[in-house]
């Protein structure tokens, strides 16, 4: 009589079947906020690739938008935005624009645009240098003494922001559109910076990681925009075995791709 062994495969516990081994990403930043009567807020850092390597586990972290600077009880600088987070990549916080009182707007991913005083310098943008850029310089503001003042506008990922002219505060520099999430978003625009006729525009939506508008004379800047990580991959791979309650996000399929967006919270992913 012929004895017939089948093998029995286990699958370790917390793991897969058939998990992906690399992944497409977008990281953006938090962006910063705008100053009172002030810069524009820059853009979140702006980082992403194709073909990443991944195995076991990993933290997400997306990051928060900076606060806009309150016009009273004192005229005050936007806040930084939050750093965000995938693996060993990290996008890091858009800078924040200068009230208008004397000095510059923060560096950051993209810098944050000066205030309309004594022509305070704009922010620095890639900080910390990587390669390729994630970020640009936020413009410059104009104005002296008791003269005609405006803003710059802060650092987005694609260019810089521009100085401020006429009653008309800089405009911010533009985003780059990316298409992971199934459909082309622009991300990481710099908020355009306040004057003593208009308040600046933020730029762009929610998770979107732009910067917060400059405000208009007497005003409050406005918050810069959170963040977004995603993480795409072909659907003939398994999906993620577990995801942080931490984490906030939503799992779809577009063109025969797995999207996992990430929009809020920070945790650990395992695959």
């Amino acid at each position: 009589m012929k004895t017939v062994i089948k093998s029995i495969i286990v699958q370790p516990k917390g793991s897969s079947v058939n998990p992906p081994s690399s992944v497409d990403y977008l990281v953006v930043a938090g962006g910063g906020g705008g100053g009172a009567y002030g810069g524009g807020g820059g853009a979140g850092g702006f980082r992403t690739s194709t073909g990443f390597a991944i195995s076991g586990s990993f933290t997400v972290t997306v990051g928060a938008g900076g606060a806009g600077g309150l016009a009273n009880p004192s005229s005050q600088s936007g806040s930084y935005g939050v750093d965000s987070v995938f693996s060993s990549i990290t996008s890091t916080r858009g800078g924040y624009g200068s009230a208008l009182a004397p000095g510059a707007g923060g560096a950051g991913g993209s810098g944050g645009g000066g205030g309309g005083y004594y022509s305070n310098p704009g922010g620095a943008g890639n900080t910390p240098a990587t390669s390729p850029s994630q970020g640009n310089n936020g413009g410059q503001g104009t104005g002296a003494g008791n003269g005609s003042r405006t803003a710059g506008g802060g650092g987005g990922a694609s260019a810089n922001g521009q100085g401020g002219y006429s009653s008309i505060g800089g405009p911010g520099g533009t985003g780059t559109s990316n298409s992971y999430s199934g459909s082309a978003v622009t991300y990481a625009t710099g908020g355009t910076g306040g004057s003593s006729s208009y308040a600046g525009a933020s730029g762009g939506g929610v998770n979107t990681g732009g910067g917060g508008g400059g405000g208009q004379n007497s005003g409050n800047g406005s918050a810069g925009s959170s963040g977004i990580v995603i993480i795409t991959y072909a659907n003939t791979f398994a999906d993620f075995t577990s995801i942080d309650v931490g984490l906030t996000y939503t799992k779809t399929t577009s063109g025969g791709n797995t999207i996992y967006q990430f929009t809020a919270g920070t945790g650990t992913v395992t695959i």
